[in-house]
C-alpha cells in the first residue's frame, strides 16, 4: 500500500460520522456508512480460498473419501460435489457480510444475540484443541523414515507452527503462502496420479457418481458418523468456513480493507484502527463497487476452494478405487488404511510412487495443522475483541491471537505428553460436531444477510434456496446420527 493511499484511509478512519445503519442487532456500535473501496482485479485478491482449500485438503480428501471409495466404489462421489457445492454457496454468504461491513460473521451473528460469540468460540476450540492433524501428519512421516517418537516429533510441530506465526510481520501473507506451496504439491501430485496410476477401467465406471445421485450406502459398511464426517471434511468444514470472513479481511475485500490487519509481536506494528465494522453507503456507485467485488469474491471461491477441493477428491478417490477396491486394506478410515494404501502403491505402481504418496500426506496434515491453529486463534480473537474486550488498549486483537496460538500448544502438547495420541477418533468426533455447528450457522446466516443488511444487498432467490436447503441437509444428517448414537446408547445399555 503506498503512501497516498495510507494517508487517505487515515483520513477515512477520522471522520466523524452522523449516519448510521442501526439494522444489526444491538449488542455491538452500530456500523456507521463509509464508502467502499473499488475492487481489485483476480489475480490480485486470490488466497483467501487457497487457504481454506488447503485446509480442506486434509483428512476428508486424503482418508475418508478414498476409504469410503475402496469400501463402495465411486458411486457415492456425488455426495462430495454436492457437499463441496453447498459449501461454496455457504462460503459466499459468509463472505456477503463481510464484503458488505468489515466484520466478520461471528460478530454479526454477535448483534442478534450476544452468546453466539463465546458459543462459535467452544465450538472452535473444543474440537480442535487434541492436535489430531499435527499427530496425523507425524504418524506418516514416521512410514517413510521407519519409525520415530510421534508425540516428541509432534510438539516440535507445533512449535515450529507457533513461531512461524509469532515471526510473521503480517500473520496471513504467511499462512497464505504455506497454502499456496501445499495447493501445488497438491496439484503435482494428482497430475502424477492420474498419468501414473488410475488406470482406464476406473475412469470409465466414474459416471456412477452421476447414475447413483441420492443413494446412500449400506450403514453397516460405512456408518452414518463416517458419513457425516465425509460430508463435511468434502472440502472445509465446520467453524472453519466461517474463518474466511478474517482471511477476507485481512486481504483486503470489500469494507474489510478498513479493519487492522493481525501482525506480529516481534516484527509487526499495529494500526491504530476500530476492529467493529463500518455498512456501505447505499447510492449507485457504491451498490456498483459491491457488485464488483462480489463477482471478484466469487470467481476467487470457485477457482480456488470449489474446483480445487472436487479435484482432489475424485482424483484422490478415483485412485483409491484404481488400486485398492475391494482389497480390505483396513476396517476403519484411520491412519491404518494410509499406511496399507501407500504399500500397496509401491506393490501395484512404483516404490518412489507409494512414498511419495506418504510425503504429501505428512506435508499436507502438518500444514493443516497449522492453518488450524491460526483459524481458532483468529475466530477466538476475534469475538473476544470485539464483544468484551473492546475499550481496551492492552489486549489488541493482535496480542490476543498469539495468547490463544501459545495457548492450544501448551495444552496440546500437554495432552500428548499424557498418553493420548491416538488421533482417529478425535477427527471423526470433531467431523460430527463440526456438522451439527453447520446446520446452526447455515440457519444464522439467513437471519443474518435478511436481516442485517441493507434491503439492495440482502440474500434473496435461489441463494436463499440454497441456505434453506443446507439447514435441511447438515439437519438431516446431525439428526440421523443423534438418533443413531442414542440407539445405539440405549442398546449397549440394554445388553
Amino acid at each position: 500500500m503506498n503512501s497516498k493511499t495510507k494517508s487517505s484511509n487515515a483520513r477515512e478512519v477520522d471522520k466523524t460520522f452522523t449516519e448510521y445503519f442501526e439494522g444489526a442487532g444491538r449488542n455491538l456500535p452500530p456500523l456507521p456508512y463509509r464508502d467502499m473501496p473499488a475492487p481489485l482485479p483476480l489475480l490480485k485478491v486470490l488466497g483467501p480460498s487457497v487457504i481454506l482449500a488447503g485446509l480442506g485438503v486434509g483428512s476428508g480428501e486424503y482418508v475418508i473419501w478414498p476409504f469410503i471409495t475402496s469400501k463402495v466404489g465411486v458411486g457415492f462421489l456425488w455426495a462430495a460435489v454436492l457437499g463441496v457445492t453447498v459449501q461454496y454457496f455457504i462460503n459466499m454468504e459468509i463472505e456477503r457480510y463481510t464484503l458488505a461491513t468489515g466484520e466478520t460473521a461471528v460478530a454479526g451473528f454477535v448483534r442478534f444475540w450476544r452468546p453466539w460469540g463465546i458459543l462459535f468460540c467452544i465450538f472452535a476450540v473444543v474440537p480442535n484443541m487434541w492436535p489430531g492433524w499435527a499427530t496425523s501428519g507425524v504418524t506418516i512421516f514416521t512410514f517413510i523414515v521407519g519409525g520415530g517418537n510421534v508425540t516428541l516429533i509432534t510438539i516440535f510441530v507445533l512449535i515450529a507452527s507457533g513461531l512461524t506465526l509469532t515471526v510473521s510481520p503480517v500473520v496471513y501473507k504467511t499462512l497464505e503462502k504455506a497454502e499456496f506451496f501445499k495447493i501445488g504439491l497438491t496439484i503435482v501430485f494428482l497430475i502424477v496420479a492420474i498419468f501414473a496410476a488410475i488406470n482406464a477401467s476406473a475412469w470409465a465406471d466414474l459416471p456412477q457418481a452421476v447414475t447413483n445421485f441420492g443413494r446412500l450406502p449400506d450403514s453397516n459398511v460405512i456408518p452414518i458418523s463416517l458419513m457425516l464426517s465425509a460430508l463435511v471434511f468434502a472440502g472445509a468444514g465446520g467453524v472453519n468456513n466461517l474463518v474466511q470472513s478474517n482471511w477476507i479481511r485481512d486481504k483486503g475485500f470489500g469494507m474489510g480493507a478498513y479493519v487492522p490487519k493481525i501482525v506480529s509481536p516481534i516484527t509487526g506494528e499495529e494500526a491504530a484502527a476500530p476492529v467493529t465494522g463500518s455498512m456501505i453507503r447505499q447510492d449507485e456507485e457504491n451498490l456498483r463497487r459491491f457488485r464488483g467485488w462480489w463477482r471478484v469474491a466469487s470467481q476467487e471461491q470457485f477457482v480456488s476452494f470449489w474446483f480445487i477441493c472436487i479435484f482432489s477428491i475424485v482424483i484422490f478417490s478415483t485412485l483409491a478405487y484404481s488400486t485398492v477396491f475391494g482389497t480390505n486394506l483396513s476396517g476403519e478410515a484411520n491412519l491404518g488404511f494410509i499406511k496399507s494404501e501407500g504399500e500397496a502403491l509401491k506393490r501395484i505402481v512404483a516404490p518412489w510412487f507409494g512414498t511419495f504418496f506418504w510425503v504429501f500426506g505428512s506435508i499436507s496434515l502438518m500444514l493443516v495443522a497449522l492453518g488450524v491453529l491460526d483459524f481458532v486463534a483468529r475466530l477466538v480473537a476475534d469475538v473476544l475483541k470485539t464483544v468484551y474486550l473492546l475499550q481496551s488498549r492492552r489486549w489488541t486483537e493482535s496480542r490476543i491471537y498469539f495468547l490463544v496460538v501459545w495457548s492450544m500448544i501448551v495444552v496440546g502438547s500437554l495432552i500428548l505428553l499424557s498418553g493420548l495420541n491416538q488421533p482417529l477418533i478425535l477427527l471423526v468426533l470433531a467431523a460430527c460436531l463440526n456438522g451439527m455447528v453447520m446446520f446452526v450457522y447455515s440457519i444464522l446466516l439467513i437471519q443474518l444477510n435478511r436481516r442485517g443488511l441493507p434491503e439492495a444487498i440482502r440474500v434473496k432467490g435461489f441463494r436463499l434456496g440454497v441456505l434453506c436447503f443446507a439447514v435441511l441437509f447438515y439437519g438431516f444428517f446431525a439428526g440421523w446420527l443423534i438418533v443413531v448414537q442414542v440407539q445405539s446408547y440405549f442398546s449397549a445399555s440394554g445388553g
